[in-house]
């Protein structure tokens, strides 16, 4: 059986950032997904599940709800090694593109206060794991140590 291209990512080099993970034409769209990279796989401990959680329910809402970009999100999503998320957006693009839009997601992450969006047990499969302290703090370890000092190392997969 052949990998999957995420697969193929060589994760002992990988680092922390923002990458183009995979595109796909659907129709006469372009569907880009990023690979928001907030942890250095199997070199730091993964993310909680609880604020990874609460980090979904935010980003989620935020970008949904974002003025320009909210027509293009496809989806906001946690990574089962919970070492970041993934976005899809309609278009083709690059990181760069999008780095401004994650900076003030992850502000909006970092920043907030307040009852979670969608944590009630009517709204959420799983309401009772939610962390919003440790999502704030892992929303501004990420913006301020790699957020906001993006590299080009930051945006391309290691070979």
């Amino acid at each position: 059986m052949e990998k999957i291209p995420s697969f193929t990512i060589n994760h002992e080099h990988l680092l922390r950032g923002i990458y183009v993970s995979r595109k796909d034409n659907m129709g006469n769209q372009v569907i880009t997904t990023f690979d928001i990279r907030m942890k250095e796989p199997n070199r730091e401990p993964a993310i909680g599940a609880g604020a990874l959680h609460t980090m979904e329910h935010l980003a989620a809402t935020f970008l949904r709800n974002h003025p320009q970009w909210g027509d293009q999100i496809v989806y906001w999503g946690p990574m089962g090694c919970a070492t970041g998320n993934y976005l899809l957006l309609r278009g083709d693009l690059q990181p760069q593109d999008i780095e401004e839009l994650m900076r003030e997601t992850f502000r909006f992450v970092r920043d907030y206060e307040g009852e979670v969006p969608g944590a009630a047990p009517r709204d959420c499969g799983n309401y009772l794991l939610h962390d919003l302290p440790m999502a704030k703090y892992e929303a501004a370890r990420y913006l301020e140590e790699v957020l906001e000092k993006m590299e080009e190392k930051n945006r391309v997969y290691p070979q």
